[in-house]
């Protein structure tokens, strides 16, 4: 006789809850698009284009500048439905109004809110936080960027791993914990067209600690050893809100 099948558990967990474990099947996605403004639309104008475009959307989002870029603007948005990213979002993109946006692929950033087993709030850390992160308004200036750890990293035994988690971690928080910046992590895994694995958002009142946070990081064993690759690095400053 076969070995009876097992059904695969594909829950978030949290840490324990009043005796009792913290579980959840919901999750927020995240997706950034980048875009070229390209003539005769102005910027200003394209702006104005998005926003309209996307404010009755049942989506949460919000427009960036491209710091990098004098024509750049990217779109973020998030949702638990990520059907509603290609049923809605999608056509509002591709309206007339917007046919002078180039879409850059090179930019396209898609992830998924994830929980470690830790967590002392669940739901705060899938849902709740994220999306205050991104909708605060004195926290305008953003840092989105993929990344994926080398193989060697999961060959690790549980212990090893959680080193050096907690090692990275800790630099993350105190920076949150100084308002200096705030991260939003998110899995791709199977969702990224370069095979990344996670997007990290880094999220702040302005732009050095930013920069700094990630330099801080790279003395990490997590950064120095088991990284394979980051980026591409998009910056971007809030140009629009959805209210």
């Amino acid at each position: 006789m076969g070995h009876p099948s097992t059904m695969p558990d594909i829950e978030e967990r949290g840490a324990d809850r009043d005796g009792a474990p913290q579980r959840s099947t919901r999750r927020l996605f995240f997706q950034l698009t980048a875009f070229e403004v390209t003539p005769p639309l102005s910027v200003d104008t394209a702006v104005r284009s998005l926003s309209s475009a996307l404010l009755p959307l049942p989506v949460g989002s919000l427009v960036y500048h491209d710091v990098n870029h004098p024509r750049g603007l990217a779109v973020l948005a998030w949702t638990e439905s990520p059907e509603l990213l290609v049923d809605d979002l999608h056509p509002a993109l591709c309206r007339e109004s917007l046919w002078s946006l180039r879409v850059r692929p090179e930019l396209a950033m898609l992830g998924r809110t994830y929980s470690t087993g830790f967590e002392p709030d669940l739901d705060d850390w899938l849902l709740r936080r994220p999306r205050e992160t991104v909708r605060n308004p004195a926290w305008n200036w953003a840092v989105w960027y993929p990344l994926r750890r080398r193989g060697s990293f999961e060959q690790l035994d549980r212990k090893a791993r959680g080193e050096i988690m907690r090692e990275h971690g800790a630099i993350g928080r105190s920076y949150g914990a100084a308002n200096l910046a705030h991260d939003i992590r998110l899995a791709c895994h199977g969702l990224d067209a370069n095979d990344n694995e996670f997007v990290i958002g880094l999220v702040g009142q302005d732009l050095y600690p930013l920069s700094h946070v990630v330099q801080a990081m790279r003395s990490t064993r997590q950064t120095s050893e088991f990284m394979e690759k980051m980026g591409p690095f998009f910056v971007g400053k809030v140009a629009w809100r959805k209210p």
